[in-house]
């Protein structure tokens, strides 16, 4: 199973946009000198379904356009003349005066796997203030949205994979869960034989390099959040000179291998759910899910228990099982504005009817309601296995699970056996944690949210000192989610904006509430 607690999606926003016009590894054109190429910047169509579909993104409040195009990039970077890929790209021109404007501003929202041509008009209107002296820019990563996806799965075979058990008890159903992991990961090495080799987070961040010239700036202003922020960390060792103004939010911890980052995400969850839990009990108005917080969280693990055994209606004709239930509840724990449906979809779920909870796991899963699916879960699967050397067994894992559950009674059985998502897997990995160090980079801020289920805060710290001295400039938001800008704290979205804005570096160690 993969891990889709890495995946970092615009949950419930499903009204996301899209693109380019793709250029795909079949393009037999060569290279040459890339950083020459003009873009063709047109009005942009609606998303493919590799990039989740839905309607053309909305003109920006103000009437602003979104234009769309595809910048070619070598398919191998080690044959930087040899045949090209078609990255996707979508941008939103700068609102303010010209002569203020101070270059283009990329972000990358995380993943791995998540389509920024799609997440940035859904998130556009909150970057206003940047826009002012910023065009506006992302884009589908090699193997991510219309960017030569990798392609596994049709959408049948994943409505299957995603409802078998991802929390084996049994010899029987660990060997089922290793053979379908299996069966998954032949599909893709047969359908994206090409790419799969091509779309680690260090070839990633030459593209960025590259997007860079090709976009006329001097040096990079980066805003990456999640996976967003190890893709400019690699980005920052690979080219620290070119490093301009950079924002890292949730921030992912780059001195930890694949397990480490999963138990760590195991207690990061589990703090989610903790607080959750509080905040439902402590209002004046009755919690209809619990009397205490721990009434809540056990009256949660009976349910998954029961699911285990017997599925409840869930979509027709799928059922919720106690795998989609336990995505469907991390799905909500991503922000604080979705506890509200995490409640309600508990209520439900009590009573027998698992729609609410199956709508939030498709949403982590990348499934539309007209059944079909993004490639992020697919895309997701090949970055982390082309980065991540470590290749975990069955019995590794069964030997760590007690661990894991000691770090979360609920999310920790499922974040191991999520370690399996590699096997025998096609492509190498390449290390064991990505290389941020970045002598010579300007100052990166890098925002670190305590309540943060996914990229637990301890990784801010960590990545400040991987960056090394003089770079990382750590700025610590006391909240809740994934993520700290998009929260709309006056504090953090004042210091951030200063920085990209103005320049103006935070004190080392600011603390927003």
């Amino acid at each position: 199973m993969p891990n889709p607690f890495r995946i970092r999606v615009a949950a419930l926003t499903a009204a996301l946009a899209l693109c380019s016009l793709p250029t795909g590894c079949g393009d037999d054109s060569k290279g040459g000198d890339l950083t020459a190429q003009e873009l063709d910047w047109k009005s942009c169509p609606a998303p493919d379904a590799a990039e989740g579909g839905g309607d053309a993104p909305s003109p920006l409040p103000g009437g602003g356009p979104w234009e769309c195009a595809t910048m070619k990039a070598p398919l191998d970077w080690s044959k930087p003349t040899g045949a090209t890929i078609g990255l996707a790209l979508i941008r939103a021109r700068a609102s303010g005066d010209a002569s203020e404007r101070i270059g283009s501003l990329i972000f990358n929202f995380g993943g791995p796997g998540g389509s920024g041509v799609t997440t940035l008009p859904a998130f556009g209107a909150d970057y206003a203030a940047l826009r002012t002296r910023y065009d506006l820019v992302s884009f589908d990563p090699r193997g991510v949205g219309r960017s030569d996806p990798v392609e596994c799965e049709d959408d049948a075979q994943l409505d299957n994979y995603f409802q078998q058990d991802a929390t084996p008890d049994t010899s029987a159903e660990r060997t089922q869960l290793i053979n379908r992991t299996k069966q998954f990961n032949a599909a893709c090495e047969k359908n994206s034989r090409t790419v799969l080799p091509h779309v680690p987070t260090t070839d990633a961040a030459r593209d960025m390099d590259l997007m860079r010239q090709v976009l006329g700036d001097r040096q990079l202003h980066y805003f990456g959040i999640s996976y967003g922020t190890e893709l400019g960390g690699v980005y920052a060792h690979l080219f620290p000179k070119n490093v301009g103004r950079a924002v890292f939010d949730a921030v992912v911890d780059p001195t930890q291998d694949p397990e480490q980052s999963s138990l760590g995400q195991a207690k990061g969850f589990q703090l989610a759910l903790d607080n959750f839990a509080e905040d439902c009990t402590s209002k004046k108005a009755e919690c209809p899910i619990g009397d205490t917080p721990q009434d809540v969280k056990d009256r949660i693990a009976r349910l998954l228990a029961d699911l285990d055994r017997k599925p409840i209606p869930g979509i027709v004709p799928r059922w919720l099982t106690q795998t989609a239930a336990t995505n469907g509840i991390a799905q909500s724990l991503y922000s604080k504005d979705f506890w509200e449906y995490l409640t309600e979809g508990l209520e439900e779920a009590y009573d027998g009817d698992g729609k609410i909870l199956m709508l939030l796991s498709d949403a982590m899963n990348g499934r539309s309601q007209n059944g079909e699916y993004s490639n992020i879960t697919a895309a997701n699967i090949a970055i982390n296995c082309a980065d991540q050397k470590p290749r975990y067994t069955a019995d590794y894992i069964q030997r760590k699970v007690p661990e894991f559950r000691a770090a979360s009674p609920l999310f920790g059985d499922f974040l191991a056996w999520g370690m399996a998502s590699c096997t025998n897997w096609a492509v190498p990995g390449a290390a064991d944690h990505p290389d941020v160090s970045a002598p010579g980079s300007a100052p990166i801020l890098v925002v670190g949210n305590t309540g943060d289920p996914a990229t637990p805060y301890e990784g801010a710290k960590k990545m400040v000192d991987a960056l090394g001295k003089g770079v990382g400039v750590e700025l610590t938001y006391k909240g809740q989610g994934h993520g700290a800008y998009d929260s709309k704290n006056k504090c953090v979205q004042g210091a951030v904006n200063g920085y990209l804005l103005e320049g103006t570096v935070p004190k080392a160690g600011t603390v927003c509430t």
